[in-house]
């Protein structure tokens, strides 16, 4: 009898028999303790407390998780002001050319004040004296602009300003005309009668010009009218600037907003001038009043803040704790010690899932409350700035908004952690583990940005999509929005656990897979890599080889559709819609998976699963199901389109597609368009050589899963991607049940057929009423079958799916492995300990 140290780690004393390894193992799991079968809770927190010790005891953990967020905010706050100091302490260099031209017109208001322009015509007059002006008087404009440009080129000057000749002196014209026409009288009698309407809200003639002034309505001499109608030529004044330097760019803008204000007042002392209301060229101003209090105010900045703040830390305190428990511990050789303890994989896995929890829920809270104080700070310190515009105080959110985001952070908290502790177990070390953050982020920071674009809100559909959902349910919490919480609650939390106990159940699978869990690190060779493919090849593709595949239709699909967009002809045909077809199954879809299956694979017809003839049997029930779940097909469909509406451009699309398929030359080539081709090249591609590599992932319903969230991402709009993905999760357990892509080509030809042939249906229903009982158009173009018929299809289907779950598949050796141990849910505590054997 023997003890082990290993078991004294997570506190077991227990004697274990020692002998050969058969003997050993059935006495082992003879006399392990029944509370072995099951989760042991006492062993999780075991396995919890020793990773928590760990952890503590990393320094870089410590600053990581405690440190930097309490010192990150106001070092970035710092830096605020710094930058903020260092960006008011530019002074832009402005070069007039012709200011010359000014001084022809004494009575223009004043656009330069002893050498800078006048403060008067700043928001804040203190921002004159920020640009220097230089002002370059001669007779040779054009040779003064050249030496300007080159100026502004080399970035000694930032933004030139040139008066054209002549420019004053026709503003003084533009100035006479304008008060010879105020001291006509037959105006002032004109402006005496707008007045008095004005003011007795009186209607205006119809024989009133657009300024409100009452005209003559007697012909007038013919050199009255042309001088009365003859305009006054300015040439405009031109701004030079480099919009390739940030700060010429920067200083045209300030330098512009001057100019408008400095024409505006040439406008207000013209209309003075001629007499003239001040208020006809701009005769009203819309007068704003936001019934929104202080505190909605709030609520909307914090709302959009704190969830993107709570989960990206979330992530970020998941990922390196996670990557330390895994990769880091296959490192230190540490990792068989605690799988050779009587922990199962399931214990442990729960265990270090629920240390990368504590350490992503301390990450994200305390990076929330040093954001909070940090900005609070910051916005009373800017509140006290003489040129401050903020005139309110940002106080912290309310109590209730902070449970609500503790509340939020507990399964957003788990499912990251899951995440992160099933990607950094599939890392061969710390390094590795590393470059599996950004992956995560592309995934993840997308459904976290999705909340905060214009017109996002919280509807059925939104509360679908995971993390998303939460935001915008937290969204609202923080604003006050309760009713849209009430309503939609139950779909966000409903997909949130969903999420989380597929996350958790994946990292449980990376924990049981011991080709996972013990792969070396090796350096990359590509040479070598490409001959041990084409060397060492097997009967069908590695998991590997799948997802590569995978990758190649997509890259494919968008260099195709960017050069289909590029080469689209004004009136497309017929035969363009065609050669789009082919293209887009034959070349983006079939064409990687025949030959990746021909080159990097043994025996390609055993990859493509076309090595056996089926069974007639098969076949037909193949045939049947897909004619049950046309209905539910439709329903489902139906129901994508109410939660997700297609844009009206994708709809215009789609209906121009329907146009070229009437014009086709004879009426079954849109069936081979439509439903044979795709039927084949895409069963060639996601249940062939896809599904066939994705099955060495040692789990059927991971492989049918993926190969169906493929199958569907390779369509191009969403809706149709959702509906592809459900009906991809059919085709998939077809194949996997029969062994054979026949009735997988078969279901797939007859269901888009039907799909195709329903758009007759509406046809139907008009000419032959009696014949569109079984179902309806709820839109038009939309067909959905009634609710009776779908229930009974929907039980058909459901009979022949146990049909096909009752066939004997040949499994693959991972599965085989997989299933042996759930059936055997501990492991042989003895049988890698070395000295056991004595």
């Amino acid at each position: 009898m023997a003890t082990f140290p290993a078991l004294e780690v997570l506190g077991y004393c227990r004697e274990v028999p020692t002998g050969p390894v058969e003997t050993t193992l059935k006495s082992s799991l003879t006399h392990l303790p029944t509370c072995l079968a099951h989760m042991n809770w006492r062993n999780v927190r075991l396995i919890y407390g020793r990773e928590i010790r760990d952890q503590l005891r990393d320094r870089r953990t410590l600053f990581m998780i405690a440190v930097l967020p309490l010192l990150l905010y106001p070092l970035l706050g710092m830096s605020v002001f710094q930058l903020s100091q260092f960006l008011r302490k530019s002074e832009p260099r402005v070069l007039v050319i012709g200011s010359e031209q000014l001084a022809a017109s004494k009575e223009l208001p004043r656009l330069f004040e002893a050498g800078s322009f006048a403060p008067e015509l700043f928001d804040d007059p203190v921002d004159a004296a920020r640009l220097r002006v230089e002002f370059v008087n001669g007779a040779n404009q054009e040779q003064s602009v050249s030496t300007a440009e080159q100026r502004l080129k080399s970035g000694d000057a930032q933004v030139v300003l040139r008066f054209p000749p002549d420019f004053g002196q026709r503003l003084k014209e533009l100035r006479d005309q304008v008060e010879s026409r105020g001291n006509d009288p037959q105006n002032i009698r004109g402006l005496a009668h707008f007045a008095q309407s004005s003011e007795q809200n009186v209607p205006v003639p119809l024989d009133a010009d657009s300024s409100g002034i009452h005209t003559n309505t007697e012909p007038a001499d013919a050199s009255e009218q042309e001088q009365a109608v003859q305009p006054v030529t300015i040439p405009e004044p031109q701004l030079y600037y480099n919009s390739g330097k940030e700060k010429s760019a920067v200083a045209h803008v300030q330098v512009a907003h001057v100019l408008d204000a400095w024409k505006s007042q040439i406008i207000r002392e013209n209309l003075a001038a001629s007499r003239v209301p001040m208020n006809v060229a701009k005769p009203f101003d819309v007068a704003p009043h936001d019934v929104a209090e202080k505190k909605q105010h709030q609520a909307l900045l914090w709302s959009k803040i704190l969830p993107f703040v709570l989960f990206i830390w979330a992530l970020t305190g998941a990922f390196y704790p996670a990557v330390d428990l895994c990769a880091g511990e296959k490192e230190r050789g540490t990792l068989e010690t605690l799988l050779s303890s009587p922990a199962l994989r399931t214990e442990i896995v729960w265990g270090k899932l629920l240390t990368v929890m504590t350490f992503s829920a301390a990450t994200a809270l305390l990076n929330l409350f040093s954001l909070g104080f940090t900005a609070r700070y910051i916005v009373a310190q800017l509140k006290m700035l003489p040129a401050s515009d903020i005139t309110h105080g940002l106080d912290l959110p309310p109590l209730a908004s902070a449970m609500w985001l503790i509340v939020a952070l507990a399964p957003m908290s788990a499912l990251f952690s899951a995440l992160c502790l099933a990607c950094a177990a599939f890392a061969r070390s710390t390094k590795e583990g590393q470059y599996y953050l950004m992956p995560l982020l592309l995934v993840i920071m997308p459904l976290m940005m999705l909340p905060m674009a214009p017109g996002s809100e919280l509807n059925l559909g939104n509360s679908l999509i995971p993390v998303t959902g939460v935001v915008l349910l937290l969204m609202a919490l923080v604003q006050g929005n309760y009713a849209d919480v009430l309503r939609y609650a139950v779909p966000v939390v409903g997909v949130t656990l969903i999420c989380c106990h597929w996350a958790i159940r994946w990292a449980v699978f990376q924990f049981n897979q011991e080709s996972v869990l013990f792969r070396e690190s090796e350096r990359f060779d590509l040479r070598g890599w490409i001959a041990r493919l084409v060397r060492d090849r097997k009967d069908t593709p590695s998991l590997a080889e799948a997802f590569f595949c995978v990758a190649l239709i997509y890259v494919t699909q968008f260099f195709t559709q960017l050069a289909i967009s590029a080469n689209t002809p004004a009136n497309p045909d017929f035969r363009f819609f065609a050669l789009l077809i082919f293209i887009s199954q034959v070349v983006c879809i079939a064409m990687p998976a025949l030959l990746m299956a021909m080159f990097f694979t043994e025996r390609p017809l055993k990859t493509l699963l076309l090595d056996r003839a089926p069974s007639p049997a098969a076949c037909g029930v193949a045939v049947l199901l897909a004619l049950l779940l046309h209905p539910v097909g439709l329903q489902i469909v139906h129901w994508i389109r109410v939660l997700y509406p297609i844009q009206n451009d994708v709809l215009t699309d789609l209906e121009a597609f329907g146009d070229l398929l009437k014009k086709a030359p004879y009426p079954w080539l849109p069936y081979v368009l439509m439903a044979a081709m795709p039927a084949l090249c895409e069963e060639l591609a996601f249940r062939g050589f896809v599904l066939s590599g994705l099955r060495h992932l040692g789990s059927k319903r991971w492989a049918i899963g993926l190969s169906a969230v493929f199958f569907g991402i390779a369509h191009g709009v969403i809706q149709q991607s959702l509906a592809a993905a459900a009906v991809g999760m059919v085709l998939g357990y077809v194949a996997v049940q029969t062994g054979s892509l026949v009735p997988c080509i078969l279901f797939h030809l007859t269901y888009n057929g039907l799909m195709f042939a329903t758009l007759k249906l509406s046809e139907i229903a008009r000419d032959w009423p009696t014949w569109a009982v079984p179902f309806h158009q709820p839109a038009p173009g939309v067909i959905v079958y009634n609710w009776p018929v779908v229930v009974v299809c929907a039980l058909g289907s459901l009979i022949l799916l146990r049909w096909l779950h009752r066939l004997p598949y040949q499994a693959t050796r991972e599965e085989q492995i997989s299933e042996a141990r759930a059936r055997q849910p501990h492991h042989a505590l003895t049988a890698s300990v070395p000295g056991n054997a004595e």
